[in-house]
């Protein structure tokens, strides 16, 4: 097996492959996005506004990279509607998906559960968790007319072993990695669908900066130093990997 940590993705690892990467607008999603295209994927890039997504847009197209494209979606307000008019969308205009990354990420502060409050609760459960199943659920019949498919969770540490004042956010975390067993579950011998979950560690994101606001930022490792990490579940070389958490 190859070690996802030292992982060195070959040129054209993605080509001709269409990725949907959300989160776009912060460290994690935008490194992921940049790294897909670099290796020739065709890049639907997601985020709550498009005004954030458009200077990616041009860094990919200025590159010469496959021409990216923008996918409005505010996780917190969409409806089940929204989430079938995606895909319908992805559908006309690709055919298919041929990898799904969930990098999107919220959290408000850290707290005792004796004051978190309820309608923070429901908004980090909401964008965390509900959105990532709603927006894989409405995907799947395009992963499943791919060749080779992947779907990558991002997780998180506080979400595989808790950890006082984070909340809500651990509570999704467990949720999402729950999600994703049975979906590898389901899918494993019924389709050419890969799942899988990845702790991408302590980096440099807004979600972090928020949270620590007095953490020696510059101290902390970039987005695109995991960025391989990513590309190696999405891309071939993982094939025959499903339901890890890494």
């Amino acid at each position: 097996m190859v070690d996802p940590m030292t992982y060195e993705p070959a040129a054209g690892l993605l080509s001709g492959r269409t990725i949907l990467v959300t989160g776009v607008a912060d460290s994690i999603g935008r490194a992921v996005a940049l790294a897909c295209a670099d290796r020739g994927a065709t890049v639907v890039m997601s985020d709550r506004d498009q005004a954030v997504l458009e200077p990616v847009y041009d860094q990919i197209e200025a590159a010469g990279q496959p021409q990216p494209a923008i996918l409005p979606l505010d996780l917190h307000k969409a409806t089940t509607a929204d989430y079938l008019g995606v895909a319908e969308t992805l559908g006309l205009e690709f055919g298919r998906l041929d990898g799904l990354a969930h990098c999107a990420a919220y959290a408000p502060y850290l707290s005792r559960i004796d004051d978190y409050g309820p309608d923070d609760w429901e908004i980090v459960l909401r964008v965390n968790l509900t959105a990532p199943f709603l927006l894989t659920q409405a995907c799947l019949p395009l992963l499943r007319a791919a060749e080779d498919a992947a779907v990558v969770f991002t997780s998180d540490r506080v979400g595989r072993q808790a950890k006082a004042y984070w909340g809500a956010y651990a509570a999704a975390k467990f949720g999402l990695e729950g999600l994703m067993q049975t979906l590898a579950e389901e899918t494993r011998d019924t389709s050419p669908i890969r799942v899988s979950s990845l702790d991408p560690g302590v980096v440099l994101t807004g979600l972090r900066a928020r949270l620590y606001p007095g953490e020696d930022h510059k101290a902390l490792p970039g987005a695109e130093t995991i960025a391989n990490r990513y590309l190696y579940l999405l891309g071939p070389d993982s094939r025959g990997l499903t339901g890890q958490a890494l």
